[in-house]
């Protein structure tokens, strides 16, 4: 169907330009709230976020709703329906949970007291993913508050469990498939190289997660006089995990590169037009060397190729000065990512049987599982993400990259199996941005211009559908 009566374009673009410190207000509000999904404690101050949204939405002009689940709530919006005449419907997706904010004192200022320096807003969330996903409902304010009639019908899915997992997302979307019916899915939450480089993400890896503990004596012991007739359980970890990954940078697991599938010429061409190069990205994370996989470039290892990280190592006594035991037990917190082709169940299973082939009988291994997803491909050169490209040279004014994105986005699998449709990747983010870790930001240029590109993008949808 093709788009009608979007000629006050330039009256939206108007209107966004003429509100840029109320949008900016807007978002010091939205990330003051400490909305980490991952610890119980900030459990009422999700819902309170939650609830600012559903305010926000309303007050815009969207049909706006609080939807409970077994975890934290959902927020549903949606632009009002015409009876007229069918529009195309898309579904615009973010998350309001954070990430954890600690460790507090790597912060140069409260995490949830947010801080503009320059173009930076500094926070937790202002970019992964505040930031982003209220870039898009600006953008929908300006069409609504200017008397522009919107080209497709947007519904809005912000939910409270990205962080985690999205663990409560798949059977809100099975519940609510029918009123979730869409052509598409847009999803603002990856990256792009930089302001003169906006990306489409045409891949994203997939991911498991999993604990191991190992468990040795049924107390800690005085390493002194029970030392040398016990295994120590983190000396036995250490030796396990080291075992995991060869000097050459590949996973030593049987059966885990099953299924991997060669990058194309044409994949690697593009990857190889990101404006950085080795040395630039080593000195950006500030290590001595780089270290990846053999036969790739940093841009493959890091987008393209699957991995192992240990994300938190625990054991024995932590504390001011030295305490002398053998400790009763050693943890490794473990993510994989996976690449497309990669089957998540199969790699669960050799993951296990690697572990338990290298536990010895000495301790007893315990592994348990956590949150998974598949990896994630469309083509690019789809009507979808042609159109997606287009935007992106309208709203920044260069010419976009095709991006291979390294983290994960799980729920972006189940958009496709429970409501059959695809995702468009255009993310705002920018690679010092330091998701994830202390001292975020997000830079209001990019606010600025995901305003634009979410004005811009339903035209340029509605025409393909």
């Amino acid at each position: 169907m093709k788009a009608t009566n979007h000629d006050n374009i330039g009256g939206v673009l108007n209107y966004l330009e003429e509100n840029q410190a109320r949008f900016l207000n807007d978002l010091c509000q939205y990330v003051r709230f400490p909305s980490v999904s991952a610890q119980s404690s900030h459990g009422p101050d999700m819902t309170a976020c939650a609830n600012w949204l559903v305010a926000r939405c309303r007050r815009i002009g969207l049909e706006a709703r609080l939807c409970l689940t077994a975890g934290h709530p959902v927020v549903l919006a949606k632009t009002p329906r015409s009876s007229r005449a069918k529009k195309p419907a898309y579904l615009v997706y973010g998350h309001y949970d954070v990430q954890p904010a600690e460790p507090f004192n790597l912060w140069k200022t409260d995490p949830f007291t947010p801080r503009i320096e320059g173009r930076s807003l500094f926070a937790r969330g202002a970019s992964d993913n505040k930031g982003q996903n209220l870039a898009h409902l600006n953008a929908v304010e300006a069409y609504l508050k200017t008397g522009t009639e919107l080209p497709c019908d947007l519904t809005f899915v912000i939910e409270g469990e990205e962080e985690v997992g999205s663990r409560n997302l798949a059977d809100f979307l099975k519940a609510n498939r029918k009123e979730l019916a869409c052509e598409a899915v847009v999803i603002s939450d990856t990256g792009m190289p930089g302001l003169k480089y906006p990306a489409l993400t045409y891949a994203l890896r997939g991911i498991i997660a999993c604990e191991i503990i190992v468990h040795g004596p049924s107390r800690d012991l005085h390493s002194g006089i029970y030392g040398g007739t016990v295994d120590n359980p983190a000396m036995v970890l250490c030796q396990m995990l080291a075992q995991l990954r060869d000097k050459q940078g590949r996973i030593n697991i049987p059966g885990f590169y099953n299924d991997v599938a060669k990058l194309s010429a044409y994949e690697r061409k593009e990857a190889a037009r990101l404006p950085m190069n080795a040395g630039e990205y080593r000195k950006f994370l500030g290590v001595p060397q780089l270290f990846g996989e053999k036969g790739f470039t940093f841009v493959e290892q890091r987008s393209a190729r699957p991995t192992i990280e240990i994300n938190g190592l625990t054991s024995g006594y932590q504390g001011e000065g030295s305490k002398t035991i053998i400790p009763a037990q050693a943890s490794a917190k473990l993510t994989f990512r996976l690449v497309p082709r990669q089957n998540p169940a199969h790699v669960r299973k050799v993951i296990l049987k690697r572990l338990e082939a290298l536990c010895p009988p000495t301790v007893r291994l315990e592994v348990k599982a956590g949150h998974g997803g598949e990896a994630y491909l469309v083509s690019p050169e789809s009507p979808l993400a042609q159109a997606g490209l287009r935007t992106l040279k309208k709203a920044f004014g260069h010419e976009p990259i095709l991006l291979r994105e390294g983290g994960s986005i799980p729920i972006v699998t189940q958009f496709q199996k429970i409501l059959g449709a695809e995702s468009l990747l255009l993310g705002l983010a920018l690679p010092d941005d330091n998701a994830h870790s202390p001292n975020e930001k997000f830079s209001l240029d990019c606010y600025e211009k995901g305003m634009r590109m979410g004005a811009l993008l339903w035209p340029e949808l509605a025409r393909i559908s």
